[in-house]
């Protein structure tokens, strides 16, 4: 049997003190591996680091395993957690059945009502996950609030050059209107980082099944998951073909700030971070495709991408 690059189903056998069988790598993700395993009790995934060049303070597989593992008792829906080994640095979670819609096409095959009824919850489960108080579920040292969009800024431009490799217009001017740009932080809760619909499971019911790659969630802002969530339905929904039903980025917004009580008067600057992010991400995984150290389909489309969030980073600040 040949396995996926990057998956020791033996260590992942020892782990859980059961023989896995079989293993395919599960598409979509570009960051973190995961692989779906098979044993004699079931199934279960395997999530490792990506191969090969990989930044500095991503890709902790302890703090994603942890994190999962504090809000198991939670309203907010992940996989549980099984096992975490630090050396090779991997976890095992459960399986969770259920679809994962990617693309505007996968969502108009729902139909009004469904897509309503799913973005919805997907709303819902946001404003959940904000509301879980950090302490209640041990997670009171899971972050440094205080100064959560300074350091965000720091982070990011450290990425970028660690990945630095071509010319790329507007990404330091685009950092340094952030910079002098910075809104007062809202009231801080768990983010997750890296949150929209295809980091989600979805239910026949069209509930959220599980959340999915939480390698990003830390303390901090929660501002920055909603302008998240507006970033990515803008561009592989809204500006692609909005299927009937489906929500725009405005009233997913209104719909959060409606349940959350909060003031979006500083949304643009948090969608132009938010496409700032994505860049710095998306240089990174060109970086590790033209190194040759990816596995999987859909990499070569990264590289052609940053130019175009940089520019929708510097139109967002101008409120377009």
């Amino acid at each position: 049997m040949t396995l996926p690059p990057g998956l020791d189903l033996d260590a992942a056998s020892r782990l859980i003190g059961m023989e896995l069988s079989g293993g395919e790598l599960i598409a979509g993700g570009k960051s973190n591996l995961t692989y779906r395993v098979s044993g004699p009790e079931g199934e279960w995934v395997v999530r490792r680091p990506p191969l090969g060049h990989v930044l500095s303070t991503a890709h902790d597989m302890a703090r994603e395993f942890r994190v999962i593992s504090a809000l198991g008792p939670t309203n907010v829906p992940v996989p549980q957690a099984i096992a975490l080994s630090e050396d090779p640095s991997f976890y095992v979670m459960g399986f969770v059945p259920g679809p994962v819609y990617r693309t505007a096409e996968a969502l108009g095959t729902l139909g009004p009502r469904r897509i309503e009824r799913l973005m919805g919850n997907l709303v819902d489960v946001l404003v959940e996950l904000h509301s879980v108080d950090p302490a209640s579920v041990g997670l009171s040292d899971f972050g440094r609030p205080d100064g959560y969009l300074e350091r965000q800024l720091r982070r990011w431009q450290k990425q970028y050059e660690s990945s630095r490799s071509r010319q790329i217009d507007g990404v330091d001017e685009l950092h340094d209107l952030l910079v002098e740009k910075l809104p007062a932080s809202s009231k801080s809760s768990i983010v997750h980082g890296d949150y929209r619909i295809d980091n989600c499971i979805s239910s026949e019911e069209d509930t959220i099944a599980a959340v999915l790659d939480w390698e990003m969630s830390t303390l901090g802002d929660p501002l920055t998951d909603v302008g998240l969530l507006l970033m990515y339905w803008r561009l592989h929904i809204e500006d692609v073909a909005l299927p009937p039903g489906a929500p725009t980025s405005a009233e997913l917004a209104q719909q959060y700030a409606v349940k959350r009580g909060l003031d979006l008067a500083e949304l643009d600057w948090y969608l132009a971070f938010a496409n700032y992010k994505l860049a710095v991400i998306a240089e990174g995984i060109h970086f590790r495709y033209q190194a040759g150290q990816t596995v999987g389909e859909g990499f070569a489309d990264m590289g052609p991408l940053v130019p175009r969030l940089i520019a929708q980073g510097h139109d967002a600040l101008r409120g377009q």
